[in-house]
């Protein structure tokens, strides 16, 4: 092993640095050492392959393994890494002090923060396009992973860690990180709609950290209906996931049908915990060996899981409305609305199978700036999806000046509201609501208009409408 210490000038500071590499990968046949040259973002390999410290489905580990692609750089992950365990050890606390994963372990020592991991990676190959071919490009580069790390990935975060118990929830909370998202898409979809891809016209380590960013938002959260409102956001997405050094990594991604419910954020009850204590004492070891394998079945749980009950809808008589072929009625249908849609609608309705109901906002004094009651309808539809299976839904915000009004109609399986909705979903208590009568002729005039957003509706202009379906 041969060591060397290469001394590289800078004209702007009239200083040098000193890089020091404990191994050398001799140059190829066509360039001789002695006119060997590192430039912007070169670094000489190790013959060692770098080892990434983080489970298998660590999306910031994707962030340096996809750049390793691109490279031709050997990065492998190691193997039977545990969250929880492997982090706690003496030898990772030595590389990372606060156990944060993932950790790139180099020949020169460790590398902690998945973006400078992703960082040292992309240089390690001369020239590599993943930075750009300029200094412009550069600064574009570093201003986009800042904007996906900044606006993009916290709030996704804020978003999710609630939902699957890791944090409390917080309605205002959660409402405020999905507005902040929804206006980070909004200038990424601004950006989008002229660039393929985020700086030139090549993938570069902007793209993967932006992908993988967006990758939990995608797979978890933002369904169809989310994603739509920023539909090049969506093509970039699905591009990028669907390049072969991104597939090799991530392998085949699908889009999130609903958003996880809320965890109960309840603690223990502390008796029964030294209860469960004290019990686990009394057993013979046998008995204690013996119950091993089924805790590992159930991943570290005491117990596998249960089967999951069945929603009390889906055991309902069958209807002869299938609620997918009105949703596809209503988003096909572009020319002639009254006489293709809303007759569609009434032809299919099923009032022994499904039941229509209006709401009005009542707090609509408070609709007094028009992108917070936006946010805030925004905001309900997203929690409505968990009865995505069984709902469709109009909101329509209305007047030209506020205070806005807000209005509903929304069409569920069954007779009432559902009872899941009710507890889930916060927002249903801030609306009244009325069953429609469509025997009613004026209340069935009614639902045609808020189904076709028609105009003026009760004698007012529409702000916006939302469709839920």
């Amino acid at each position: 092993m041969c060591k060397f210490h290469i001394a590289l000038g800078n004209s702007a500071s009239n200083c040098k640095t000193l890089l020091h590499f404990s191994t050398f990968s001799p140059p190829t046949a066509s360039r001789d050492s002695a006119d060997l040259k590192l430039e912007r973002g070169a670094f000489l390999h190790s013959p060692m392959a770098l080892v990434i410290h983080a489970g298998k489905t660590n999306k910031n580990s994707f962030k340096a393994l996809i750049a390793a692609e691109y490279n031709g750089v050997e990065v492998k992950l190691i193997p039977d890494f545990e969250m929880g365990v492997s982090n706690k050890t003496p030898e990772f606390i030595k590389m990372n002090p606060i156990g944060k994963v993932p950790v790139l372990e180099t020949p020169d020592g460790p590398i902690f923060e998945s973006n400078a991991i992703a960082r040292y990676v992309a240089r390690l190959k001369a020239d590599s396009p993943l930075f750009g071919s300029s200094s412009i490009d550069y600064g574009h580069i570093e201003q986009w992973i800042d904007f996906a790390s900044l606006e993009i990935d916290p709030n996704i975060l804020t978003w999710y860690r609630p939902r699957i118990g890791r944090a409390a929830y917080l309605p205002p909370v959660e409402e405020a990180a999905i507005a902040a998202l929804k206006r980070a898409l909004g200038a990424l979809n601004t950006h989008l709609a002229s660039n393929t891809y985020l700086v030139g016209h090549f993938v570069t380590l902007a793209d993967i950290i932006m992908t993988c960013n967006l990758l939990l938002g995608f797979t978890k959260l933002m369904t169809k209906s989310f994603t739509s409102e920023f539909p090049h956001v969506e093509r970039y997405f699905w591009t990028l996931v669907n390049q072969p050094n991104f597939k090799k990594i991530l392998g085949e991604v699908k889009q999130a049908e609903s958003v996880p419910p809320v965890q109960s954020a309840k603690k223990p009850d502390e008796s029964a915990k030294q209860k469960h204590k004290d019990e686990v004492k009394k057993e013979p070891k046998k008995e204690v060996e013996k119950e091993k394998p089924k805790a590992e079945v159930g991943e570290g749980e005491d117990e596998a899981p249960k089967p999951k009950p069945k929603n009390p809808l889906d055991l309902l008589p069958p209807s002869k409305m299938i609620l997918d072929e009105w949703k596809r009625l209503y988003s096909n249908t572009k020319t002639n609305f009254r006489e293709v849609a809303i007759k569609g609608f009434w032809d299919m309705y099923d009032p022994e199978g499904y039941s229509l109901w209006f709401c009005d906002y009542k707090y609509d004094d408070e609709n007094t700036v028009s992108f917070v009651t936006l946010n805030k309808v925004g905001g309900f539809l997203q929690r409505m999806d968990l009865a995505r299976k069984y709902a469709f839904g109009k909101m329509l915000v209305i007047g030209s000046e506020p205070p806005f009004k807000v209005k509903g109609l929304w069409l569920f399986r069954g007779q009432e509201i559902p009872t899941f909705v009710l507890d889930e979903c916060y927002d249903m208590e801030l609306y009244e609501w009325r069953k429609v009568d469509i025997s009613d002729e004026a209340q069935k005039e009614r639902v045609n208009q808020m189904i076709e957003d028609h105009e003026p509706f009760e004698g007012e202009a529409l702000l916006d409408a939302k469709c839920f379906k």
